[in-house]
């Protein structure tokens, strides 16, 4: 089914605010590294549905959400710190989707196909960020706690096991969300850019939060109609005006602290 400009607007635009959000956390808990690796376990999940004839989508959450289980229970059982069990999972992740994505496929699976999202692709993307939204908003003061310390969450009640679950669990929502807008090498960054852009300007939490979630918006905006004004990828150029806010922001930053 053909998608609308609008459409597709809308949804960009509600994926980067729920990417800014939630980046905006892992930044603060100091995993903005898992964030770009979890983009890339999606790519064998990617491979097995497009090969099935199901929409890629679902096997991008399919088989993140397998592997953040995998993550958190490994976690769990073993304390190992979540970055290295990422990390072994992303590159093996890569090497299995690289080996059975279709040669035709795999410039959309790595860069993403604005075009090749549909109608029903967009409802989808704006109800379930929509949902993310409203989850992540839910837990965001005890994963605040959290970051501050894990003995005062503990104190306070706080299921710091499930509380962290919940939000791996949605980062990788988001992924899987943004990787037919930018592909799964380049989604992470969306998770990142902006929170770290915004980290520059920002006085207190809840500035921070709200730049985190404006900065992605603001990314996903200018990347779609600058790609489409221009003819370009849509992945790259999302990105490339993530970085030029990260250095007008850090331009911003450096000239205050002068002061």
């Amino acid at each position: 089914m053909e998608n609308s400009l609008l459409m597709l607007i809308i949804a960009g635009i509600l994926v980067g605010v729920a990417s800014g959000f939630l980046g905006s956390f892992m930044v603060i808990k100091r995993m903005s590294l898992v964030g770009d690796a979890l983009s890339h376990i999606a790519l064998p999940g990617m491979a097995i549905a497009t090969m099935s004839g199901i929409n890629p989508l679902i096997g991008a959450f399919v088989f993140l959400f397998l592997s953040i289980i995998g993550i958190f229970v490994l976690e769990e059982k073993t304390e190992n710190f979540p970055e290295g069990l990422v990390g072994i999972f992303f590159t093996a992740s890569l090497a299995i989707g690289i080996l059975i994505t279709p040669e035709t496929e795999i410039y959309e699976s790595l860069f993403g196909d604005i075009d090749k999202i549909t109608t029903i692709d967009s409802i989808f993307i704006i109800s379930l960020s929509a949902l993310l939204l409203g989850i992540t908003f839910s837990i965001s003061k005890k994963l605040i706690k959290l970051v501050i310390s894990k003995e005062l969450a503990v104190s306070e009640g706080i299921e710091t096991s499930k509380v962290n679950f919940i939000y791996l669990l949605m980062v990788g929502v988001a992924v899987s969300l943004g990787i037919k807008f930018l592909g799964t090498l380049l989604t992470g960054a969306l998770v990142i850019i902006p929170a770290v852009s915004a980290k520059n300007i920002s006085s207190n939490l809840k500035q921070y939060f709200v730049f985190s979630a404006l900065f992605g918006a603001l990314s996903s905006l200018l990347g779609i109609l600058l790609a489409r004004t221009f003819d370009m990828p849509t992945g790259p150029v999302v990105i490339i005006v993530g970085i030029a806010i990260f250095i007008v922001t850090s331009m911003v930053k450096i000239s205050t602290q002068k002061k």
